[in-house]
């Protein structure tokens, strides 16, 4: 079976790079021992190979990728700085090292373990002003406002803001009686705390600063102080509530008195004016028929009684009494009557 021309040409230059091989290398040596002796093709291809994997580790190590929630510190011969900005820099392998520190807030529990919720007493038990004691419970927020000075300017930079903040927790708790620490004072006391432990890690400077801090639990070590002081808030609750209440009725009754005292005011205000209109009205007549009667004195003393004996008569009796009894006498009412019935028949109107 005859063999493909390119096999053919591709062994002989296998056997002729066998041959050049041998040629070159010559008869294997071996030393006293009896073991190989390597020439000095073998010691450098191991030095390419070192060399290769030296520039690869160096390729890896030039480079580091930061993002939005780390910091970079990059320290150069002792020499730190920091970096902030995310993307991909660059950094000098051997000679500068990157430490990450991250920019998110962080909590410490102050008085309890997280995990648990077990108190922990030589933190959480305090005195107040009034010499009573009080189990509290703080949380802690703070961040990184300077990783440089975070890494290098504290040993132990948590542990030194641990113990400010339970120095200041105890001097502020302890200005203020148990009454406002467990109800109604919590958020003074977390103000001024905040307050006091802001301006001291700012004079500290080991990169911290104070986000937050809160009042998580406050109560008395004893059950007989605690049902006590649970009382107390419910008291005050029903006082707030009576408050309230006694003000919604006060908003409601006071518009609608206010309303009648307003209606009031227009009625009187109304009468005045209509009485006013009325006088001002029969002042009128009176002028007017002082007028006519100043021109004819007796005619107008004569109308005016004729006038009123028609608005007198016919509501008059005539009654006789003699010495028998009462006896009724021409009742005028019935003689009006048929003068006005006789009119009437006639056609004549009685004004």
């Amino acid at each position: 079976m005859n063999q493909n021309p390119f096999q053919e040409v591709f062994e002989k230059m296998k056997q002729k790079q066998t041959q050049n091989q041998q040629k070159s290398e010559g008869p294997e040596k071996f030393d006293s021992s009896g073991r190989p002796v390597r020439g000095k093709r073998s010691i450098r291809g191991a030095g390419w190979m070192l060399a290769l994997l030296v520039m690869l580790y160096a390729g890896m190590n030039c480079y580091y990728v930061l993002d939005e929630e780390n910091y970079a510190v990059v320290t150069t011969l002792g020499s730190a700085q920091a970096e902030s900005q995310a993307g991909l820099h660059f950094k000098i392998p051997l000679i500068q090292s990157v430490t990450r520190v991250s920019k998110g807030i962080k909590g410490m529990a102050i008085g309890y373990i997280p995990e648990t919720g077990d108190s922990v007493d030589e933190e959480s038990i305090m005195i107040t002003k009034d010499f009573n004691f009080v189990n509290t419970d703080f949380y802690l927020e703070y961040m990184v406002n300077d990783p440089v000075k975070y890494l290098y300017a504290s040993v132990e930079p948590e542990a030194t803001l641990k113990m400010l903040a339970q120095s200041y927790i105890r001097d502020t708790v302890g200005i203020y009686n148990v009454d406002d620490v467990i109800t109604t004072g919590k958020a003074a006391i977390q103000s001024e705390i905040k307050e006091k432990l802001t301006n001291r890690m700012i004079a500290e400077d080991i990169g911290l600063s104070v986000v937050n801090i809160t009042i998580q639990d406050a109560f008395p070590p004893t059950t007989e102080v605690m049902n006590a002081f649970k009382n107390v808030e419910n008291a005050k609750q029903g006082k707030e509530t009576a408050i309230n209440n006694a003000n919604k009725d006060r908003n409601e009754k006071i518009p609608l008195a206010e309303a009648e005292c307003d209606q009031i005011i227009k009625n009187a205000e109304a009468e005045k004016q209509s009485r006013i209109n009325e006088a001002q009205g029969q002042v009128a007549r009176f002028e007017q028929m002082y007028a006519e009667y100043s021109k004819y004195p007796l005619i107008t003393k004569q109308r005016m009684f004729y006038e009123t004996m028609e608005e007198l008569l016919p509501s008059m009796k005539l009654y006789i009494v003699d010495e028998n009894g009462t006896q009724k006498l021409l009742p005028l009412d019935s003689f009006t009557s048929s003068m006005q019935q006789t009119a009437t028949d006639s056609g004549e109107v009685t004004p």
